[in-house]
């Protein structure tokens, strides 16, 4: 009897090990085809539920902060192991992406133009119209604290 159950506390602890080895196998698997897929230039889904694409990841120091960019002109360096995955063209479907590449056509026309340089651009010119198109202080009204 005490044969036996050492022989299944044997076989158990085996099990668990190649289990355990087997599981590690697949992740390390799973993470070498991540690190072969992230080439600058890949559209990228970050963890906070962003898109962007990709400017510099190093797959071999993952300590390493990876720079993503989210819009023309802004790039952000985030940790690399905030990229949750590579996002295939397959997941956008060709209705979106007509329509997001004549979004992408007309603001680097614009760009181009002189028009706007940024997001940012485009809010501080709103505000200096609004500014110009506040009237001027008669001089009666009381200064503000």
């Amino acid at each position: 009897m005490d044969w036996i159950l050492l022989v299944a506390m044997v076989a158990l602890l085996g099990f668990m090990f190649w289990s355990s080895r087997k599981r590690a196998a697949k992740m390390k698997a799973e993470q070498e085809a991540k690190a072969r897929a992230m080439l600058p230039g890949v559209k990228v889904l970050l963890q906070g539920g962003l898109y962007g694409v990709l400017v510099s990841y190093d797959g071999e120091d993952l300590s390493k902060a990876a720079t993503v960019e989210l819009a023309p002109g802004v790039a952000v360096e985030v940790h690399s192991q905030a990229i949750l995955r590579v996002v295939d063209d397959e997941d956008v479907t060709e209705d979106e992406f007509i329509e997001a590449e004549a979004d992408q056509a007309e603001y680097e026309g614009d760009v181009a133009n002189g028009v706007i340089s940024s997001v940012s651009d485009d809010r501080a010119a709103e505000a200096a119209e609004k500014v110009a198109d506040k009237p001027a202080d008669s001089g009666d009204a009381k200064p503000h604290a």
